[in-house]
């Protein structure tokens, strides 16, 4: 790996629900880094944490318990007023562009602002780097002048892509920043994002549902259940062998790009534990196909299941009988 510019140690967060001490377990004890120029991908349902994850490492929200290091400082309980001096080196691109950006500003504007907060650049030379960063992004010259309510979704997604590359950060988050765009749109996208971080070498936390994009843009994944970590993975070992139950479940809803393929998934039973009162043991041996006794009673630690840094957390890995049986479909 890269010199680390995000480390994370046994990250946990909560958010109290009323007065009965109660509280929803939104994070439990994630850990997971990122070198320059990677790309970690970030998968799991909805309600699994991902993009409680995403706020929390960037000091958008406030950690329980844990630690997060960024380019080596100790973040985790910095005051706001130290953290605001830090939002140029760590950016976010947020899934829905309409609602990120200023309607009644001009593009123009919306790309100056983070320039004038961030930087001593001088109006000219602010000019100069809004031009060059409409450039970057793909955007035509006559785009600056529009408001967003003029644009597209893909072209307002760059905008929002242009904002947080301005500053030139160290870290971006993206979370699900091409869930709304159609396909052709979204590989648009990924290529900007590519080309971005080849040439500046910026570390991407890229949070998604979607397992074509993960695996397309990812070095390695972290599948989420119930805001803990099943499996944690080089992309292309996860999607040839995923090793933890619910991964061989998610990626087995993955569609293939070939309409003829068969499909061959596995469709989960079951009920998801309350995330306001987690289970003694494995959070997913409610719905496990291949669940034991120990698996309710013993929380299993994440360990290595491979050569090199791939880990999951399952207890029937060491025995072998891990692997789900698939429902094999005949194409549509």
């Amino acid at each position: 790996m890269n010199a680390p510019v995000l480390e994370v140690e046994n990250l946990v967060k909560r958010f109290p629900v009323g007065r009965g001490g109660l509280a929803v377990h939104a994070i439990n004890d994630v850990s997971f880094r990122i070198g320059a120029g990677e790309t970690l991908g970030l998968v799991g349902e909805s309600g699994s944490g991902k993009s409680t994850i995403g706020r929390t490492v960037l000091r958008l929200l406030d950690p329980t318990a844990g630690r997060i290091r960024f380019l080596g400082q100790d973040i985790t309980t910095l005051p706001e007023r130290r953290c605001r001096e830090l939002r140029g080196a760590m950016q976010m691109v947020f899934q829905d562009p309409w609602s990120a950006l200023n309607p009644r500003m001009s593009v123009a504007a919306l790309l100056e602002e983070p320039l004038k907060l961030h930087t001593s650049l001088n109006a000219s030379q602010r000019r100069d780097r809004v031009q060059e960063l409409a450039h970057s992004v793909r955007l035509p010259a006559e785009a600056l002048r529009r408001n967003p309510s003029g644009m597209s979704g893909g072209q307002l997604q760059r905008v929002c892509i242009a904002r947080a590359i301005a500053t030139a950060p160290k870290l971006i988050v993206l979370d699900e920043p091409t869930s709304s765009l159609d396909l052709s749109v979204r590989a648009g996208i990924l290529d900007l994002l590519a080309q971005i971080q080849a040439d500046t070498g910026v570390a991407l936390l890229f949070i998604t549902h979607d397992l074509g994009t993960v695996q397309r843009i990812s070095d390695r994944i972290m599948v989420l259940y119930l805001g803990a970590v099943t499996e944690y993975a080089s992309a292309e070992a996860l999607f040839r062998a995923p090793q933890h139950p619910y991964s061989q479940a998610l990626i087995s809803a993955h569609l293939p790009a070939d309409p003829r393929s068969r499909l061959h998934r596995h469709v989960l039973q079951g009920e998801i534990p309350s995330p306001l009162r987690l289970p003694a043991g494995c959070a997913f041996a409610s719905r496990c196909p291949v669940v034991r006794d120990d698996c309710r009673r013993i929380r299993p630690p994440l360990e290595p299941v491979r050569s090199g840094d791939d880990l999951a957390a399952c207890l029937r890995i060491a025995d072998g009988s891990n692997r789900i049986t698939v429902l094999e479909e005949n194409p549509a």
